[in-house]
């Protein structure tokens, strides 16, 4: 009887680790997701190299379609977005929404204007970070998960379908999106991004491809005829960069 005692319960434990491998964030839809689909995004975040290391992942570096530069902090929240283009600099936590910002050769000091431009910044976050590492944020708050069935990618792979709604998330809710992970490597390798949920064509599809290894997680930044360049995952970085234009 203890025997069977004690290994119900390690059954249970055992489970429960299982269960915890891969947390939801709190808001995530699991009510409303289908449990096929998520089962196949904890099946990504394993293949990108596991919850454990993308918590333990600090600082990220990209360049975004030569537009912008982004320095992240994940622990802190701190941002710092260059302007490629303009010179402008933002400073901001995404937490917070607390920075500064550096436009036309100067700091802006004008209340009003300083929120509008900060807000812009972390828009500019919003969206280019989820260009980076979206199949990181399967699970993420407000994300509703559903499971479409079976397709094949551009490049003729076989590959789950996944439909992705949000509620009351970012700048742009009305947003969902469909991607494909391939059943050989439980990886994303491609997606549909569509302006409205109602909207049946999407607004384009585009691969994710060419992962590499960065750190100890994997990262595409490759999307066909567009590409995140200049990727750098650090452990350690000058913190000047967050706090100097």
């Amino acid at each position: 009887m203890k025997k069977m005692i004690f290994l119900s319960c390690f059954i249970f434990i055992s489970l429960g680790i299982i269960a915890q491998k891969n947390p939801a964030a709190a808001g995530f839809d699991v009510e409303g997701s289908d449990k096929q689909a998520i089962d196949i995004a904890d099946k990504v975040m394993d293949a990108m190299g596991g919850r454990k290391t993308w918590d333990m992942t600090r600082y990220l570096s990209w360049n975004f379609f030569g537009a912008r530069k982004h320095t992240w902090d994940k622990w802190t929240g701190n941002v710092r977005v260059d302007g490629l283009k303009d010179k402008s600099v933002a400073l901001i936590n995404i937490n917070t929404n607390e920075g500064r910002i550096f436009r036309n050769g100067a700091e802006i000091s004008n209340t009003d204007s300083l929120k509008k431009y900060l807000k812009s910044a972390k828009s500019q976050w919003i969206n280019d970070s989820y260009w980076l590492v979206m199949p990181f944020k399967l699970k993420d708050s407000g994300v509703t998960l559903k499971y479409l069935g079976e397709g094949k990618t551009s490049k003729d792979e076989e590959a789950y379908l996944l439909g992705l709604n949000f509620n009351a998330v970012g700048d742009t809710p009305q947003n969902k999106y469909q991607i494909w992970v391939t059943k050989a490597d439980n990886l994303v390798k491609q997606w549909a991004y569509y302006a409205k949920i109602e909207n049946e064509k999407p607004g384009f599809t585009l691969p994710w491809q060419n992962y590499q290894k960065m750190g100890k997680i994997l990262i595409s930044g490759d999307r066909g005829e567009r590409k995140l360049t200049d990727i750098t995952i650090s452990k350690k970085i000058d913190k000047k960069v967050f706090t100097d234009f």
